[in-house]
């Protein structure tokens, strides 16, 4: 009778201490999985991007006043999740880039984007100042000032004429004379600028 108790007892332990294991795993992969998470968003903080996302509910109201229209070409510069360009090629279907310095955002981009079937979505991992934008009949940017006030001479070089610029959270302070619209809205207002 003992020698039957002592392997139900040992397969007991066993599979105790494999699922002590197995949770000890977890919680390791989870902690360098936040470390990595945490240290991209760092990275995309000091190259003048923080990650804040839009609230979906007022993507609609930020993108009406550009006037989209089916077969456009918007790129999103710091497109963080993507969900910017996912709403404008759902809603207006256009075809766009999503471009961010952050891998991992990225790669949820277009893990949502396939997941979706957007195949007009493209999301890349590259910084916006080797961004083509010559192709672009939109361009979408949230970023800081600093960093908008150094694209403003690679936007006014490659841009062509009608291109509309929209800029969440802050105003392109050279671009006065081409606004066209301001969005109050608080915390971030969006200004829009029309290529001339």
């Amino acid at each position: 009778m003992g020698a039957k108790i002592f392997p139900l007892y040992y397969t007991r332990w066993m599979l105790a201490l494999l699922i002590y294991l197995l949770a000890v795993l977890l919680l390791l992969f989870f902690l360098i999985m936040m470390s990595i998470y945490t240290a991209l968003l760092i990275y995309s903080s000091l190259k003048g991007s923080p990650y804040v996302p839009t609230k979906s509910k007022i993507i609609e109201e930020i993108f009406a006043p550009a006037k989209m229209k089916k077969g456009d070409c918007l790129i999103e510069l710091g497109s963080g999740d993507g969900r910017m360009l996912r709403y404008a090629v759902k809603k207006y279907k256009v075809s766009g880039v999503g471009v961010d310095v952050n891998p991992l955002l990225v790669f949820w981009s277009k893990l949502v984007a396939k997941a979706e079937n957007l195949v007009d979505a493209e999301y890349k991992v590259e910084n916006i100042f080797d961004t083509d934008l010559s192709r672009a009949d939109h361009v979408y940017i949230f970023l800081m000032p600093e960093l908008i006030d150094k694209l403003v001479v690679k936007m006014k070089r490659e841009l062509k004429k009608g291109t509309v610029v929209i800029s969440h959270g802050f105003p392109i302070k050279a671009w006065k004379k081409i606004q066209f619209h301001v969005y109050e809205r608080r915390p971030f207002p969006t200004y829009y600028y029309r290529i001339k």
